[in-house]
């Protein structure tokens, strides 16, 4: 069976629920999808003040060198300011080993992310996350444009054709509409669809 990760890191939720809408779509495709989170770095202090939510609801992935397991690998990060956050980059500069080994090449890989308003930087912080998947090798996965969602201006939502994307609003109070949600579906749902085909 086909396995795909989800790999991801949220502070407040919105990236969580995110990664738990790709799971839906990679099962929905008939693969098995793990979703694991990145550890947190920032300090403790830092974590309370800001009032970070905990990532309690899936395990933390072990090590980098766990990549390597899975047919194809989708990457959610919050922005900041521009680029995925601090944690998911810290997790991807110690793949070097995994890079040198060529462990990921020809998986398939795509991303999806978080951001307060809608030009928040939502582009830019998905080619943050796919640059490293495609210096590993990996074949890439946009949310294309057969999912109707990312046309139409008649509400505020998130979607490009690079990913996958929500927007949580300047204080996080907005959590991630249904169209969102059905994005990120889809996003798993090719991502585990092109893992099986590349596997044939």
């Amino acid at each position: 069976m086909t396995r795909i990760l989800v790999l991801y890191y949220s502070s407040y939720g919105h990236t969580a629920k995110m990664a738990e809408a790709v799971a839906e779509g990679v099962r929905d495709a008939g693969a098995e999808a793990v979703v694991r989170h990145v550890p947190e770095t920032a300090p403790q202090e830092v974590v309370e003040s800001a009032g970070f939510q905990t990532m309690d609801g899936h395990e933390c992935i072990g090590s980098p060198d766990e990549l390597a397991e899975y047919d194809g690998i989708v990457v959610g990060s919050p922005t900041r300011y521009g680029r995925m956050s601090s944690q998911m980059a810290a997790f991807w500069d110690q793949t070097g080993g995994l890079w040198q080994k060529g462990a990921l090449i020809g998986k398939v890989g795509a991303a999806f992310t978080s951001t307060a308003s809608q030009h928040g930087g939502q582009e830019t912080t998905l080619w943050s996350i796919l640059n490293n998947l495609l210096h590993m090798g990996m074949t890439v996965v946009g949310l294309d444009y057969g999912f109707e969602g990312l046309t139409g201006v008649d509400e505020v939502k998130g979607g490009a054709p690079y990913g996958a994307t929500t927007i949580a609003d300047g204080d996080g109070s907005r959590q991630p509409s249904e169209v969102e949600l059905d994005g990120a579906r889809y996003l798993g749902k090719r991502v585990a669809n092109t893992a099986a085909k590349l596997a044939n």
